[in-house]
């Protein structure tokens, strides 16, 4: 027993150097709040994918756009002010998704309102279309109108005759 506590001391100790040199990257150890934040901007290389998950190899552009952001986070910066600084850089392509303002709001609103009033057009439509098919039947007989007693008993006589085996 005695014997396994040296190797088991020297494993975890070999564990824990190796974890400290494997480590990741400077950039990739940003905070959580600098994850969110950059989540919300585009990777200005021109590869459309959102800022931390950039994945070109060597990308000096989301580098250099985490640096800044970290710099931002380590000073304090609220969002806002982040935001701004980044939409002033960059314009407002850096954003991942749209701002829900103005124009903007149109076209996030417009898909349901597509929908909504395409569901309307569509019962509508139907509902239409089954009025016109569906013949009004004549009170007393119980019979579409437009068809006399002698068709309908003669339309019968035909069907018994055809199904007959």
């Amino acid at each position: 027993m005695t014997k396994r506590r040296p190797i088991g001391a020297i494993l975890l100790c070999i564990v824990g150097v190796m974890s400290t040199l494997l480590g990741t990257p400077g950039y990739a150890q940003q905070t959580d709040r600098a994850r969110q934040i950059g989540g919300k901007f585009m990777c200005m290389c021109g590869c459309n994918q959102v800022l931390t998950q950039c994945n070109h190899v060597g990308c000096t552009t989301s580098s250099s756009m985490l640096k800044e952001l970290d710099q931002y986070v380590a000073r304090g910066d609220s969002e806002t002010t982040i935001t701004q600084a980044f939409v002033q850089e960059f314009g407002t392509k850096v954003y991942a998704e749209p701002p829900k303002s103005g124009l903007s709001l149109v076209a996030w609103t417009l898909p349901s309102l597509y929908l909504f009033v395409g569901t309307i057009v569509v019962i509508l439509v139907i509902w239409r279309w089954r009025a016109r098919f569906t013949a009004p039947l004549t009170p007393a007989a119980g019979m579409p109108a437009g068809i006399s007693e002698d068709d309908l008993q003669r339309a019968r006589r035909q069907v018994a005759q055809e199904t007959e085996d």
